[in-house]
Parts: C-alpha cells; sequence; structure tokens
C-alpha cells in the first residue's frame, strides 16, 4: 500500500510563493509508485487547505482555487489527520468530505512560522515522520545569530558580524552605528530569521547603514551586520544524510552577481544573470578547495544537528573561505546539485523521506517514561506539595 506523503506548501512567510514553487516541484517528482502525495496549503492567514485546484502552478497565479475546503490537523496514531473543519465545509460540498490521514509529512515551506521548526515540533510531539530534521536543528538553521554562534563554537569560519535587537536600535542609535562601523565598511545588513534575500541590504557608509537597518526591521526584531566579503565567489554545496552518514552534492557557483542576489533575482527576473538560468556546476575550484568546502559543509549540517538534505552556502575569496548559512529546507531541494552526482530528483525526495522515516523509528527506542510510583506517594512529603 502506498504511503500518504503530505507535501506542505505556502505558510505564514515572506517566502509563501517560493514555498508554493518548492512543492510543486516536489510534486511532480515524487515517486508515485512508493507514494500518494497530498498538497496541503497553508493560506497566508494560517488556515490549512485541501482541493484539487492545489496541484497546478496555473490555479495560484490565476487565483483559481476555487474547490478549495479548510482542513483541521490532528495527530492520531502516529499519523496527521486532516478533518474537514465543521464549520467551513458544510456550504462548498453536497456531502461532506472524509478525514485524509497523512504518514509522512514533507514540508516545502520556507521561512519563518515553518521552516522555523514550527511544523517540525507538532510532527515530533506525536512521532509522526517530518521530512528536513528536526525542531532544533530547524530553529537553529533559521536564526542566523544562533547559527553564527554555533558555527563559532565549532570553529567554523564565518565573516566578522555584530547582532542587535530593533529596540536596541530605538534606544541607542549612535551604539549600533559605532559598533557596526568598528567592522568597517562595506557592511552587508540582514534580517536574522528570513531567507530568499528578502530584507538584506548592502552599507558602503553611514546613511546606507542606517537606512538598511530601518528596513531589515521591517521584517525582524533582530539585526545582523556583517562584514562584506568583497571581490567574493559564492560557492554551494548540499549535504544529504543523517548523522555521521553523510554525503556531499557537487558544488555550483552562481554566476553574474556581486554581494548578495536579491529575491528578484533569484526567483522573477529571466536576464542571462539570473540564478535560476546561470550557475556552474561543478564550481571551477580546485581540489583542495573542493574538499575543504566538502569537510566543512559537513561540519556545519553536524553542528546543528541537521539530517535529511540542506545547502550550505560559502563565501570564497582567495585563499579564504566562510560559511554564509545553511538552508535546512533548501529550495527547489537543491535537486539540481544532487542531479549533478547522478541521485536524480525523483531518488533524492525519496531519500528523503526514507532518513525521516528511520529517524522516527530510531526514537522507538529510547526511554520516554519512567515507572516510579511517586503520585502515590505524595503524602509522605507533606501536604503543602
Amino acid at each position: 500500500m502506498k504511503k500518504r506523503v503530505g507535501i506542505l506548501i505556502g505558510g505564514k512567510s515572506v517566502e509563501h510563493e517560493v514555498s508554493i514553487i518548492t512543492g510543486l516541484q516536489v510534486l511532480d517528482n515524487i515517486d508515485r509508485e512508493k507514494y500518494e502525495p497530498i498538497i496541503i496549503y497553508i493560506q497566508k492567514d494560517g488556515s490549512w487547505v485541501l482541493g484539487k485546484s492545489l496541484y497546478k502552478i496555473a490555479n495560484y497565479k490565476n487565483k483559481e482555487l476555487k474547490d478549495i475546503y479548510e482542513v483541521v490537523p490532528i495527530a492520531g496514531n502516529n499519523k496527521l489527520i486532516l478533518y474537514p473543519h465543521p464549520k467551513k465545509t458544510k456550504r462548498k460540498f453536497f456531502r461532506k468530505p472524509s478525514a485524509v490521514e497523512i504518514d509522512v509529512v514533507f514540508p516545502a515551506l520556507h521561512g519563518t512560522n515553518a521552516e522555523d521548526g514550527c511544523i517540525h515540533g507538532f510532527c515530533q510531539m506525536n512521532a509522526i515522520p517530518c521530512a528536513f530534521g528536526t525542531v532544533l536543528s530547524s530553529a537553529v538553521g533559521m536564526d542566523k545569530v544562533i547559527m553564527k554562534k554555533v558555527f563559532s563554537a565549532d570553529k567554523l569560519p564565518i565573516p566578522e558580524y555584530i547582532w542587535f535587537y530593533k529596540s536596541e536600535f530605538m534606544l541607542d542609535m549612535e551604539k549600533i552605528i559605532k559598533d557596526s562601523e568598528a567592522i568597517g565598511y562595506p557592511l552587508i545588513v540582514k534580517p536574522a530569521n528570513l531567507g530568499s534575500s528578502i530584507g538584506i541590504g548592502k552599507a558602503n557608509n553611514q546613511q546606507e547603514l542606517i537606512n538598511a537597518i530601518q528596513i531589515a526591521t521591517y521584517y525582524d526584531k533582530k539585526i545582523i551586520v556583517e562584514k562584506c566579503i568583497e571581490n567574493l565567489r559564492e560557492i554551494n554545496c548540499a549535504v544529504l544524510g543523517y548523522e555521521n552518514d553523510l554525503i556531499t552534492s557537487f558544488c555550483e557557483e552562481p554566476l553574474g552577481w556581486k554581494e548578495f542576489l536579491t529575491f528578484e533575482d533569484k526567483y522573477i527576473n529571466n536576464n542571462k544573470n539570473s540564478i535560476n538560468n546561470n550557475r556552474k556546476i561543478p564550481a571551477d575550484i580546485d581540489e583542495e578547495t573542493k574538499n575543504k568546502i566538502f569537510e566543512l559543509a559537513k561540519s556545519a549540517f553536524n553542528a546543528i544537528d541537521c539530517s535529511g538534505n540542506a545547502r550550505i552556502d560559502f563565501l570564497y575569496e582567495g585563499n579564504n573561505i566562510y560559511i554564509n548559512e545553511i538552508n535546512t529546507i533548501p529550495g527547489s531541494i537543491a535537486f539540481y546539485l544532487w542531479e549533478a552526482t547522478g541521485i536524480n530528483f525523483k531518488e533524492l525526495i525519496t531519500k528523503i523521506i526514507d532518513i525521516s522515516e528511520n529517524i522516527e523509528k530510531d526514537k522507538t527506542v529510547n526511554v520516554i517514561s519512567y515507572n516510579v510510583d511517586l503520585l502515590s506517594n505524595l503524602g509522605k512529603f507533606g501536604k503543602h506539595l
């Protein structure tokens, strides 16, 4: 019997649309002989919906999601059960749709309220296999401040940076500016908890720094200011596996960019400089550099206790290699990096699902309950306990 795989897309995130693209790519490439894929769309208001119209990208573009109905996610018997919302389906259907049971959750979600471990927490509490790591690895990978602290603790190379809360900037802007300028221009300013280059800016002087920080504060309460590595090359590498059983993909080099790719560069523009149209795989780097990146990619993956499939982005300047960030749910699942190694998209999805099920299976050998008759003995310790 085929396992039902719930592909979660959308979400309450500024990367909502990017997630739809990733999820439908997974839908188009999942092994239909092994799995029955179910698209679960989390709308921008946080409601979960099902419907046949969710399976075609054109319906999202044309806003023709006419048959969708809201469901309530409930866990039961190690499955995700999607019950039709009792108050929001009776007028749309002559007969109320039945509940849908999901065996494995495959989140294709990006950004806050999704990639940050929220979905993994629900699944982990209820022993539902969930692709792409755990609450811990997702949360650490999402928060660039915590991520950098973990990488620093493991002595992994990262650019010099400072971080602060939005409230600190509002109270003492002069101190934040002074601390930032101590790093030295040019600087890159980022919200701590976003991806897809949203809210990121470059500053070559104080006014540009202030403007970039103000823009970043629209998206997050935690802000990072880091040294802009000039004359660099971006090199990306994916890691697949669990614990010490890890493999690395080929390295890629996005071409035609400078300090960072904007959201438009990544997903909208179709010119010759777009990342979607212009990447070099394998990257043109020497053997020593390649092996060093492979080593650092695995170290970064393990540093946050990641599992499944993640893409690690590097900044390469001369003989220096810096880890920029880890993407625990990479856009397009980074399938293009694995195809070069001989693992096609269909096989990659299967491997990611297998890892999630093996992790859940491993947990069954752990002791989760300690048998001690503590409650019946409470009276012995006094009436105030």
